[in-house]
């Protein structure tokens, strides 16, 4: 303007923070094992460092962004996605998380608890009835000028059922028996007879790596809708099917046969972690463990309490019948061909616990689920859920499976004699020698739990008489009556725990005549090889007794069975069958019984050198000794535990006569406290030979610093009001993150310098590892985001700053309206 000085244009507005996109810059799942979430959601042990929680229960997380978060104008929400499964039809499940206010129960909802300038800390609320799996996790902001995407990719976020939630079917209210059940990684496994109870420790191997993952890979397998995995009776029916391999390319093969060539003896396996492993990195296992470690080999899905059962005298019922049908010639012989129930020295298998709404109250609780390929039902080789106390109560009609379970631990044993004319009439009945001994680990110590009385009331009396019935009328099956007239018992007893192998073996039977007259009769015995299933392989001695009785009279009959008589006949596990059968001529009552029982093998003894601590090398000693007069050919040791998280095999060779083996083995553990260290050994001549060791693993010099100094700071901040907290609820969350930072800035200086050499290979692993290198813009006009729209990338670095923590790259200059996008995409 003229006559003045020279006028300038108004400088342009400099744009407030809450004018520019609310851009994710960082996102913290909070998922180290020793953190909040981990060990709020006793997940801590899991490999894995992913975040793992459980459903039901808050899970907190930081979001740092490009400016600070304001409350009036700026949103977040949360996008949970589940799927799409490699092998199913489903299309998955996708779920939105929004921002709140109050959090409320039974709502997917989130709520900031606190804000540091540009970072904001949330808790998360997730449903009690959540599918459980591994989801995908977006954070989507909102502002006035538009919608962000920040997939925070590959931190994925694994869900799993929660025992300690009370709203969830899986609950659980006895906190030792969720320590065992669920957080116990070592099992014990029974085997053998009822009078020869054999015991093996067992690694579950839940927590180790790649094992996670292994058990959703085989539910994607299972063509089930992913909103079915909400229901731990649907997901554990379908596990039950795809452990085995006969009609769904599941985990283990189906062989019950003397050779396991291609495949692995079930025998030498001690844990499930090395099975799993295989299948996962596989997609199926071409070299399969046997169907007999379906018995001992209990998949680990901790996601819910489950414990091992063992059934001694298990019954195989094949026509639902529900006895155990044992059929016999007119010279008393069993007729093998006829006879096609069986009954199986022991079979394993899980229980888990959960809530049963499909079924009438009451019958909820311990449940039977068996992958074993026994029977198909409903269309599919599998068996359960079960629910123990319908099996108890004879209540057959209630699903799943519950007949075949009935029958296993409850059915009548029944001798039918084939008579002239080609029908069988029935000749002996034993009510009580199905189900026997039914065995589980105890609770906070490897002791043996006779657990027989939830699955049937004591044998004879009127309930469980009252269930027999109950459950024949149930399937209108006829209800057995005992033949009238039997005035002569015969049993069969063995001393102490039995014959060992590579010994002779020694048995008796002990006939008794109650009668007031003389018995006379002719008995016929024969011991036959057999397979632990009950299936006979052939018979190795046989011969008739000629018998006379006395009024009042018992009898005992020696029955000595040499070693050179069995030593070439043997299938794995060295199972044999005494049968015996005879008439009284007097009154022609049919005498008829058998008896199981094995060879004992020998233990491996493991023996530690020294004490144990975390980082230094231990040596074990492993021996064993062959207790044959064979040599022993291409024998096999594998030794887990110990915080091992793979199998150590060694091919050893051979094995010369009655030798004595000693194997030499180092170690470094790395976790303190109890630990077991396994072994097995195996052979085509020797099964089931396998120990045990209990070693106390001591924390270093440095960890044992470490934990002393934890628990003072634990105890000052305590004492202290928690900084920068919203929310009072929140403390202990903000005392552990204050506790977590500490430690990570004590240890920053010895470990920066490692960082920066190990990051200097490669431009792309500078990234903090909660961070993701691409974020989405979407149009700042729309409400509304397709995450399968294509979508721009958005650059976010990290740099190590020597000498001090990670340092952020400074932020882009404020975008202008017109550019924001392309802008932001510099960030």
């Amino acid at each position: 303007m003229s006559g003045g000085p020279t006028a300038r244009a108004p400088a342009a507005e400099t744009p407030s923070a809450s004018d520019m996109l609310l851009t994710v810059h960082s996102v913290d799942l909070l998922e180290s094992k020793d953190g909040p979430n981990r060990r709020e959601h006793h997940t801590d042990a899991y490999f894995s460092d992913n975040l793992i929680i459980r459903r039901g229960q808050t899970f907190q997380m930081w979001i740092e962004f490009s400016r600070p978060f304001n409350p009036k104008s700026d949103s977040l929400q949360l996008q949970l996605k589940l799927g799409e499964a490699i092998f199913s039809s489903s299309t998955g499940i996708h779920i939105s998380v929004p921002l709140v206010d109050i959090l409320e129960d039974g709502r997917w909802e989130m709520k900031i608890v606190e804000q540091e300038d540009k970072r904001v800390r949330l808790a998360v609320n997730t449903l009690p009835t959540a599918s459980i799996g591994c989801y995908k996790v977006t954070v989507e902001s909102f502002s006035p000028k538009g919608k962000l995407l920040f997939p925070c990719s590959p931190n994925d976020l694994y869900m799993l059922f929660n025992p300690w939630c009370e709203d969830d079917a899986v609950y659980l209210d006895d906190e030792s028996e969720r320590k065992e059940y669920i957080l116990n990684s070592m099992g014990r496994i029974y085997y053998g007879t009822e009078q020869q109870i054999g015991t093996r420790t067992w690694n579950f191997a839940q927590f180790e790596q790649d094992i996670l993952e292994a058990c959703l890979f085989i539910l994607e397998r299972g063509q089930v809708a992913m909103t079915e995995w909400r229901d731990p009776v649907i997901v554990s029916r379908m596990v039950s099917a795809l452990v085995n391999s006969n009609d769904d390319y599941g985990v283990l093969m189906g062989n019950w046969k003397d050779s396991y060539e291609g495949g692995t003896s079930p025998t030498a396996w001690s844990g499930s972690g090395d099975i799993l492993r295989q299948y996962y990195s596989s997609g199926s296992l071409s070299n399969s463990p046997s169907a007999g470690s379906m018995q001992e080999s209990p998949i680990p899905m901790s996601w819910y309490s489950h414990r091992c059962v063992t059934n001694f005298n298990s019954a195989h019922d094949t026509d639902l019948s529900l006895t155990t049908d044992i059929y016999i010639d007119e010279k008393l012989e069993i007729i093998k061909d006829k006879t096609s129930d069986s009954v199986w020295n022991f079979h394993v298998w899980n229980e888990s616990w959960m809530s049963r709404p499909d079924l009438p109250a009451g019958y909820g609780g311990w449940q039977v689920v068996d992958a074993t390929p026994q029977e198909p039902s409903q269309g599919s080789y599998r068996c359960g859920p079960t629910s123990v106390s319908a099996v108890r109560n004879g209540q057959v009609n209630l699903k799943f499976d519950t007949p075949f379970v009935f029958a296993e631990v409850n059915s009548d044993k029944i001798y039918w004699q084939k008579k002239p004319d080609g029908s069988f009439s029935q000749v002996n009945v034993e009510k009580s020698s199905i189900g026997q001994c039914i065995s589980t680990k105890a609770v906070g110590s490897d002791a043996r739990v006779d657990i027989t009385h939830l699955y049937k009331y004591p044998e004879g009396s009127w309930e469980e008489r009252t269930a027999v019935e109950r459950a024949s009328r149930r399937l209108q099956t006829d209800f057995v009556s005992v033949p009238t007239g039997n005035d002569v018992s015969v049993e069969i007893v063995m001393d102490g725990a039995g014959p060992r192998i590579g010994e002779d073996a020694k048995l008796s039977i002990v006939l008794k005549n109650k009668s007031s007259s003389q018995r006379t009769a002719s008995l016929l015995y024969e011991v036959m090889v057999m397979y632990y299933t009950g299936v006979l392989k052939n018979t190795v001695k046989k011969d008739q007794i000629p018998l006379t009785l006395k009024p009042q009279e018992t009898k005992t009959i020696p029955l000595t069975l040499q070693y050179k008589e069995y030593m070439n006949h043997l299938v794995d596990q060295g199972a044999l069958m005494l049968a015996v059968t005879g008439r009284v001529n007097e009154t022609q009552q049919i005498l008829a019984t058998q008896f199981n029982f094995r060879l004992r093998t020998p233990d491996l003894i493991i023996t530690p050198q020294g004490d144990a601590v975390v980082g230094k090398e231990l040596t074990v000693k492993i021996t064993f000794q062959n207790p044959l007069s064979q040599v022993l050919r291409n024998v096999l040791f594998r030794i887990e535990g110990l915080g091992m998280q793979s199998v150590r095999k060694i091919a050893y060779g051979d094995v010369d006569k009655h030798a004595t083996v000693t194997l030499t083995e180092r170690f470094v553990p790395t976790v303190a406290g109890p630990q077991k260290l396994l072994a097995s050994m195996d052979c085509r001549l020797l099964t089931q030979v396998h120990g045990v060791a209990d070693i106390l693993v001591k924390p270093n010099r440095r960890e044992a610093s470490l934990m002393e100094r934890d628990k003072k700071l634990s105890r000052e901040e305590m004492e202290k009001d928690p900084v920068g907290v919203t929310d009072g609820t929140d403390s202990a969350w903000s005392i552990r993150d204050q506790l977590s930072e500490r430690r990570s800035r004590n240890t920053q200086d010895s470990e920066i310098s490692l960082s920066l050499l190990c990051y200097t290979d490669t431009q792309e692993s500078v990234c903090d590892s909660h961070e993701s290198t691409d974020q989405i813009s979407t149009e700042s006009l729309g409400s509304d985001c397709n995450a399968e729209e294509e979508q721009t990338p958005l650059k976010i670095l990290l740099v190590e700053m020597s000498g001090g923590p990670t340092a952020r790259a400074p932020a882009a200059e404020t975008p202008s309206a017109s550019g924001e996008e392309e802008e932001d995409e510099g960030d």
